[in-house]
């Protein structure tokens, strides 16, 4: 998480700013607007409803003015339409979607993620589905459609996961069940201030001062990432951005890491040609042994190779997966990743909850605050690094 200044100087009323809220879930919060201008009483506010997955629907006289916009997908054309822009609040914890886009690369606005709003609802997801798989209730509620008894197989939990704010929201979940916490991020946190979180964070909740994990691995290279996935996961949460360096960060080889990280001493996996052995089971008959770590992604679908973690949940090769987002996105009807074995397949709800605007609000009103005041903006895109 990085800082900036958006502006130089205080402007405790915010003269001259007009807000543009391009709200896709309708109107404001009663009384937010009077809130706001009550706060700031010289800020200009300018609602506009605008559903995610329809086209803009405003015209170029509506931008040259603006010089903040909170928005999910509604944008100025250019640089030039929105000369003013000075800062966008984006409702998405990610910023893939813009890294593209005129305004982006080539204006002087301060973007800022909605970081932090997504860890409660997306860890009880993660926990929840998790959970779910290991105590077998998708197979236990088709027994009872059938009203059939069977408790064969039962098994028994395990622990760890994988840091950002969802991961420290999870492991915080994850920490008060018991499990110990494995993070990994791209840069080091080799010192206690250099693992505290920066990023808006609802209050008591994830972890501030980077203290749950067990264990912190970090670095940029495939042995590095190697490193991280080979000590030992049960849990396994993918919740990196999606830029050019993450896209199929998991594949093939990765799958292999976890799966030879979870046989026993001496590597052998009862499969032919593999070490030279062949497992057997209690009747005699050859068989395979599976891996250990259940996947968990809601990050974006393409950080994971959707054909590698096929093979890897028919071969065995992870214990099981729980997909929020894939790659293609939606999921056409039919596509082999839907009858995977010990998959568990949502359609990019993870995020979903009634407070959300009520959170999204909250980090614009700090970073309102901030503007007011000269100081630093919360959650700021790194151009360089797409998130």
């Amino acid at each position: 998480m990085v800082l900036i200044k958006a502006s130089v100087g205080k402007n405790p009323t915010l003269k001259g700013h007009k807000l543009l809220l391009a709200l896709p879930w309708g109107p404001a919060p009663a009384g937010f607007v009077e809130t706001l201008v009550s706060k700031f009483p010289d800020l200009e506010v300018v609602v506009h409803v605008q559903e995610a997955q329809t086209p803009p629907a405003l015209g170029p006289e509506a931008w040259k003015d603006v010089t903040i916009l909170v928005t999910f997908t509604t944008f100025p054309e250019s640089v030039e339409q929105a000369p003013r822009l000075e800062y966008v609040q984006l409702m998405s914890a990610g910023a893939n979607h813009v890294l593209e886009k005129e305004v982006f690369l080539k204006g002087e606005a301060v973007w800022c993620t909605a970081n932090g709003v997504h860890g409660p609802q997306i860890s009880e997801w993660i926990i929840s589905t998790y959970l779910a798989f290991e105590h077998r209730f998708p197979e236990y509620l088709e027994l009872q459609k059938q009203a059939h008894w069977d408790r064969r197989d039962m098994n028994t939990i395990e622990d760890s996961v994988g840091y950002g704010s969802i991961g420290r929201q999870t492991a915080r979940l994850a920490t008060a069940l018991g499990m110990k916490v494995h993070a990994y991020t791209l840069h080091p946190r080799d010192t206690p201030e250099s693992r505290h979180d920066r990023a808006w964070t609802p209050p008591g909740l994830g972890d501030p001062e980077g203290v749950l994990p067990a264990k912190w691995f970090s670095g940029g290279s495939k042995e590095e990432l190697h490193a991280f996935l080979a000590s030992g996961l049960d849990l396994l949460v993918v919740a990196t951005p999606l830029t050019g360096q993450t896209k199929h960060l998991l594949g093939r080889e990765e799958f292999e890491v976890l799966y030879r990280a979870s046989l026993p001493k001496g590597g052998q996996d009862g499969r032919d040609g593999a070490n030279g052995s062949q497992a057997a089971d209690e009747g005699g008959k050859k068989s395979v042994r599976k891996g250990r770590t259940f996947i968990s992604n809601i990050a974006r679908g393409p950080v994971i190779d959707t054909h590698a973690i096929i093979s890897a949940l028919q071969e065995g090769r992870i214990r099981g997966a729980a997909l929020d987002v894939t790659d293609p996105e939606p999921l056409p009807d039919g596509h082999p990743l839907w009858s995977a074995p010990n998959v568990l397949i949502t359609p990019h709800v993870s995020g979903a909850s009634t407070r959300y605007a009520e959170r999204v609000l909250a980090i614009l009103v700090e970073n309102l605050g901030r503007l007011a005041e000269g100081r630093e903006l919360v959650n700021r895109v790194d151009k360089k690094r797409g998130y």
